[in-house]
């Protein structure tokens, strides 16, 4: 006979599964799915020179002996974001990099396009085009562009030190990513680090590849987990689910 202490053990497991099973059915209804398998770089393209997975991770490195003559990229191969969720984990140890999302594969592993600022200062959230128009959003900062590429800050989300207060240097923070139509979200750690609506008819983009940085520069260190993925129905497909 099983004493009491044992049967408490034995229910505190049943529980935790139930929990466990229940998180990751919650997942799957959400339509989320993984394009990073956490063993190797299958579906993905990078320098090997400087692209890895090591201990489950994509791993992204430069060293003094082996530097990068320019910022280089690991390319997903699975398809093209349009209206889409993106949500990740990264770590910088050094340097900077960055996820480029509806971004142009240029070749040679060179890619163009929104980038979500990867670093460990107070850019990190912020939203720069790679090889296009530069800075576009700063953290905390609304921003609308119109057709001519005029651009206008036109409201905020709040302090840069309270939106990056949970951010943690060197170690594991979470990004959510959405792009629905032309507007475009950030969110580091559960805040809203950007908001922008684009509607550049010449450079703004509907859709493109997705992308992880290395930028070149001094030697660095920066690693990217639990890449999932889900697509958004566009504005005109929701009205007539309705």
């Amino acid at each position: 006979m099983r004493s009491m202490a044992a049967w408490v053990v034995m229910l505190g497991f049943a529980v935790s599964l139930g929990l466990v099973a229940g998180a990751a059915a919650g997942e799957a209804e959400e339509g989320f799915t993984a394009i990073f398998n956490g063993k190797d770089l299958t579906g993905w393209d990078g320098n090997p020179d400087f692209w890895s997975v090591k201990d489950g991770v994509v791993h992204g490195e430069t060293t003094q002996e082996k530097p990068t003559k320019g910022n280089t990229f690991c390319i997903w191969r699975g398809g093209t974001l349009e209206d889409f969720e993106l949500r990740l984990a990264f770590r910088i140890q050094s340097g900077n990099s960055g996820v480029q999302y509806r971004s142009q594969d240029v070749g040679n592993w060179v890619v163009a396009g929104y980038q979500a600022e990867v670093c460990n200062s107070n850019a990190v959230g912020f939203l720069y085009h790679e090889r296009g128009r530069g800075s576009l959003v700063q953290v905390g900062q609304k921003v609308v562009i119109d057709k001519d590429g005029k651009k206008e800050v036109a409201g905020t989300l709040g302090e840069v030190k309270d939106i990056l207060a949970d951010y943690k240097k060197g170690d594991w923070n979470e990004y959510r990513i959405i792009g629905q139509g032309n507007h475009l979200v950030h969110f580091l750690n559960g805040k809203q680090t950007i908001d922008l609506i684009d509607n550049d008819e010449k450079k703004g983009a509907l859709s493109g590849i997705l992308a992880l940085q290395i930028h070149a520069g001094a030697p660095m260190i920066v690693e990217f987990k639990d890449i999932r993925l889900k697509k958004l129905a566009k504005e005109g497909e929701k009205a007539e689910q309705k």
